[in-house]
């Protein structure tokens, strides 16, 4: 029986199990798409990727340099809970998925997910852990980094990973200015770098804001530059107070070291996942 990919997406609906092990179980079961579906329970994949809806939000985040530091890779791995995410056994899969990053350099995580990592495919070492640990894991995201100038990383408690890119400037400044994205999460390297229209929208918000203290047009127009100036300070790296001397600002700090700052990385782990929140007390009486 020919294999199409009908056939195949219907396998992947009914076991949630990867396009690939869907298609081979197919060609191993002749078609024959209930005995695919019990070829792949048997395999331990369906049972695995049945996990897959439960909600990864913990897990680590790791920063990684080659030898000459001139290449960086940062990555997400996540878990349902912090108990697995500092599980052994979780911790040498995040560190080998880290290497692949950083030594392969994937196009995606579905690229990474099928490189060979220690004689199987990292997709197939994820599928283990999962039926090992009972939980759902996933690789979220990584980027890697390639720069022949003065790169600083720092990773606070695995749960929080920076990269700093400087034009100019020394390790130890770099170090400092991964540590400062890290503590104050800013979106932005300068004011300049804000789109358009999110200026605009700011600009319209401060204005309905100042236009009902029921002062003049031009000093108005004053109060909302003023107040647009300080939001955006707070939210652009250049603009804020640098952490270790709050009398100075990042951008001074990097006039006086001949530095500029050419881009940031910033990953947290679980950042922009929808977590579930349970009422504990409305579980308990549900129980009763």
């Amino acid at each position: 029986m020919q294999v199409t990919p009908a056939l195949v997406k219907e396998l992947r609906e009914r076991t949630g199990a990867g396009m690939m092990d869907c298609k081979k179980a197919l060609v191993d079961a002749d078609g024959d798409i209930d005995a695919a579906v019990e070829l792949l329970r048997k395999s331990g994949q369906a049972k695995a990727d049945k996990k897959a809806s439960r909600v990864a939000a913990e897990g680590r985040v790791l920063v990684l340099s080659a030898a000459g530091a001139k290449r960086h890779a940062i990555v997400e791995v996540n878990s349902e809970t912090d108990f697995v995410a500092d599980d052994a056994n979780f911790r040498a899969f995040a560190n080998l998925v880290g290497r692949a990053v950083l030594d392969r350099e994937p196009a995606d995580v579905e690229a990474l997910m099928q490189i060979d990592a220690g004689g199987q495919r990292l997709e197939e070492a994820r599928q283990a852990l999962v039926a090992k640990v009972g939980e759902n894991i996933a690789v979220r995201r990584f980027e890697v980094v390639g720069s022949a100038g003065t790169v600083g990383t720092y990773v606070h408690m695995n749960r929080i990973g920076t990269l700093v890119e400087l034009e100019g400037g020394t390790p130890d400044l770099a170090r400092d200015l991964a540590m400062q994205v890290a503590a104050t999460a800013p979106r932005y390297v300068s004011i300049d770098d804000v789109p358009a229209t999110e200026l605009a929208k700011e600009r319209e918000i401060l204005g309905a804001q100042a236009a009902q203290e029921g002062k003049p047009p031009e000093i108005v127009a004053k109060m909302v530059e003023g107040r647009l100036r300080k939001h955006f300070e707070e939210v652009t790296l250049m603009g804020q107070p640098f952490v270790k001397d709050p009398d100075r600002r990042v951008r001074d700090l990097l006039k006086a070291n001949g530095a500029k700052v050419k881009r940031f990385l910033r990953y947290e782990v679980g950042e922009g996942i929808d977590k579930k929140r349970g009422n504990f007390g409305e579980e308990v009486a549900a129980l009763l």
